[in-house]
């Protein structure tokens, strides 16, 4: 872009300005009958002096890089846009009262010639790379209509609205160096970044930023704006860029570009011309950047990275300053759809494990909670992830789920379960894309990501002998690496240790078994869950604990049902309830029932 380009202002226009006197002067010259070279090549040189004045015409002809005889038609084109009176001109010159747009025949009469009017209005010229005109083909060449981008003419008018077309999410931004390069790639990981880099190594100050358009009518409008604003243009990339990008990037050399893309750019679809090619960091927000997003004040209790924050930063606002609340805005997507979010209540009063296993769970928020000081402060390397990946193993009921609440209320963080019922599908890379949003989402709000029956996904991979064995060892392969990336808390329960895949149990950070509670143990449960304020009467709990080798899930359940029987009996919960509460989980799981062991607290009659 010309180190001339000025940015367009609503400038008070008059009828005497530059190139309107030129198209005057023109039009009225088409009608001398003597001296018509002399008169237009004088009102040539008057405009061709007013471009050196910032108007808004003169700026648009500088951003646009336009050469004077380009120059000319655009201002022709436009006088003729703005004002009825010389459109009529137009058309009785042409000898058509429904002709009142410049055609190419008459340009040519007009400017001197077919030659010039190709350099102005051909298909390299400098107005169409702008997507300031087009030509607008019904016939001979010589027929084709010349019309002018409205949202050309509302500016120069003084509107300072942008291009209608312009693709939705389109923004401005602006850098302090000008200094840079006409066309550069950026890659890495964070959106913000990328994005960062980009402004800080393209040519310019001010830039538009904008997804990529789906048609070629957002590409030409993006060019028009960036040329009418004098700005360089940012392509943030979610795939390859498509032909037409491809095309509007090469030819529209006036602006500078940048292309910003999470993976490297294929080869065959880059723009054809020179490009230098940048990869940026997915460094963590600084303090600086995180009181410029929340203010000061602000404790940085979530790890987020600088897309994330300035995407919490918009939500912040908007929820009464709650960072917590901001942070599940940003989660609301993606994990509301694949995973169901808990919100633990549960603490470690709650559950009953020996001490060697409680510790192994407090060794998950003492990682947790100091990884900063581990690999910030004292710089020890992330071999694989600052993530903690924790194993629950143990049959149905021991606890596992309950323990990952514990974890995860200890702290403080929301826990997602996910379902496996959304997240697998039976299509090829589906799995993977369903995993990549849950993993790309749960990384921006600091939560625990549980997945139960964790061997249906980390399973081991088997020998190839089919399409099916093929992919299915993809999947593994995938989140193999996708939870090596992730900095946040995992955690999988499995009934069946011996079904996961190997390579997990190498990655696992803390592995804790849970097995089937010991007659102290189950005696603790039957207490806790029966609680202080339930109305029971002479209930014999050494004798359940001691008599019934259960889980503390089925005690659990044991227990609610005998509460529900005896609020129906309007009665404390007695051993009777409670006998037959067991009973009825005891069929549930399956097991034979021999309703002798029972007895006195359970008679055959009640079976």
């Amino acid at each position: 872009m010309s180190s001339r380009a000025l940015s367009l202002t609503a400038t008070d226009q008059s009828p005497a300005d530059a190139f309107m006197a030129f198209a005057d002067a023109v039009l009225a010259a088409a009608s001398a009958s003597a001296d018509r070279e002399t008169a237009l090549a004088a009102a040539q040189r008057e405009l061709a002096a007013s471009l050196a004045e910032p108007t808004a015409f003169s700026s648009l002809v500088h951003n646009a890089d336009l050469t004077l005889t380009e120059a000319e038609l655009l201002a022709l084109a436009l006088a003729c846009e703005l004002d009825v009176v010389r459109s009529a001109r137009v058309a009785e010159l042409q000898g058509n009262a429904k002709l009142d747009r410049l055609t190419v025949g008459m340009v040519a009469r007009l400017l001197g010639g077919i030659g010039r009017c190709a350099e102005a209005i051909g298909q390299a010229s400098g107005l169409r790379r702008a997507a300031l005109v087009s030509v607008i083909h019904d016939g001979p060449w010589a027929s084709a209509e010349i019309a002018v981008a409205p949202a050309v003419v509302w500016a120069i008018a003084g509107d300072g609205a942008p291009d209608p077309d312009l693709p939705p999410g389109t923004t401005h931004v602006e850098s302090e160096d000008p200094s840079g390069l006409p066309l550069v790639v950026v890659t890495g990981p964070d959106r913000l970044r990328r994005r960062q880099l980009a402004v800080d190594r393209c040519a310019g100050i001010r830039f538009l930023v904008s997804p990529c358009p789906n048609d070629d009518a957002g590409w030409a409008a993006l060019v028009r704006e960036a040329t009418l604003v004098g700005c360089g243009v940012v392509i943030e990339l979610a795939g390859e860029l498509p032909a037409e990008g491809r095309a509007w990037v090469t030819k529209a050399h006036h602006i500078p570009w940048a292309l910003t893309s999470q993976v490297d750019l294929v080869l065959s679809t880059m723009p054809d011309r020179a490009w230098r090619e940048f990869e940026a960091g997915h460094e963590r927000p600084t303090d600086e950047e995180w009181r410029d997003a929340f203010g000061d004040g602000v404790s940085r209790s979530h790890q987020l990275t600088a897309e994330q924050m300035d995407a919490v930063s918009r939500a912040y606002p908007a929820v009464g300053g709650d960072l917590d609340a901001a942070v599940r805005r940003l989660l609301a997507g993606p994990l509301a759809n694949l995973a169901r979010r808990v919100r633990p209540r549960r603490t470690w009063e709650d559950i009953v494990l020996s001490p060697d296993r409680l510790g192994q769970l407090h060794r998950i928020v003492t990682r947790y909670r100091n990884a900063g000081t581990v690999y910030d402060e004292w710089g020890l390397p992330e071999t694989s992830g600052r993530g903690i990946v924790a194993l629950f193993s143990g049959s149905s009921g021991t606890g596992k789920t309950l323990a990952a609440e514990i974890v995860a209320g200890a702290l403080e963080l929301d826990m997602f379960k996910l379902d496996l019922s959304s997240v697998v599908s039976k299509y090829i890379g589906e799995t993977e894309k369903n995993l990549e949003q849950v993993f790309s989402a749960a990384s921006a709000g600091n939560v625990v990501l549980f997945f139960d029956e964790a061997d249906s996904l980390f399973g081991k991979r088997s020998e190839v002998k089919d399409a099916r064995d093929r992919y299915a060892n993809l999947e593994v392969s995938y989140l193999l690496q996708r939870l090596e990336a992730y900095d946040g808390v995992v955690v999988m329960a499995t009934n069946f240790q011996k079904n996961i895949d190997e390579a997990f149990l190498r990655r696992i950070h803390v592995l804790v078994d849970f097995p089937n509670p010991g007659t102290v143990e189950r005696r603790e449960i039957w207490l806790r869950h029966l609680g202080a304020s339930a109305p029971t009467s002479t209930l014999d709990v050494d004798w359940l604990a001691e008599g019934f080798e259960v889980a503390g899930g089925m005690i659990r359940n044991a227990v609610i049902d005998a509460a529900f029987q005896a609020s129906a009996d309007r009665t404390p919960i007695t051993m009777h309830h409670l006998a037959n509460g067991l009973v009825n989980e005891q069929r549930k799981a399956g097991r034979l029932i021999r309703l002798e062991d029972y007895a006195p607290y359970f008679a055959p009659t009640d079976a």
